[in-house]
């Protein structure tokens, strides 16, 4: 049984937070945190390949699924203000993965461990579609604003 992505959060944190104070202190934070974050963004883009050949299908239609498994447990409270075959938007509300990270005092590492992988999913999942960020609650912004485009007026990727 596979746990729901909130608590795989959870166990993934508890166990990297004092690996990742362990080799910063030998080796430097920036560097490490550097290499962690690039290793999320890989393991990411593979997770984003996997659930698209597991669904065999990854159009825009299948975000919503996605949005589901991200949702999983109440991990996200989310808006959807759009859905068509060339658009998915929505603005997620609460983020429990925010407050996880908050209460194992290591908010800093909220956007390594979580924030960042959704642009390296989306490209192992469909290189077509594009994602859009501005802000993120884990940022200390009131809500994050997801906008996936696919064709030619696909906004280019950012990172919050």
């Amino acid at each position: 049984m596979e746990l729901p992505l909130l608590q795989r959060r959870e166990v993934e944190a508890r166990i990297l937070a004092p690996v990742i104070e362990a080799l910063a202190a030998k080796f430097g934070r920036d560097e490490v945190l550097a290499l962690l974050s690039e290793t999320i963004r890989q393991i990411a883009r593979e997770h984003g390949a996997e659930i698209a050949q597991s669904m065999g299908s990854n159009t825009m239609a299948d975000m919503a699924t996605v949005l589901d498994f991200w949702q999983q447990d109440g991990a996200l409270e989310a808006t959807v203000n759009r859905h068509d075959d060339e658009h998915f938007d929505f603005d997620v509300t609460r983020c429990k993965f925010a407050e996880l990270y908050e209460r194992l005092g290591i908010r800093e590492l909220g956007p390594i461990l979580s924030c960042n992988r959704d642009f390296c999913f989306i490209e192992g999942f469909n290189p077509k579609i594009k994602l859009q960020r501005t802000q993120t609650i884990m940022k200390g912004a009131s809500h994050c604003d997801f906008r996936f485009s696919s064709g030619t007026e696909a906004a280019p990727s950012g990172s919050t």
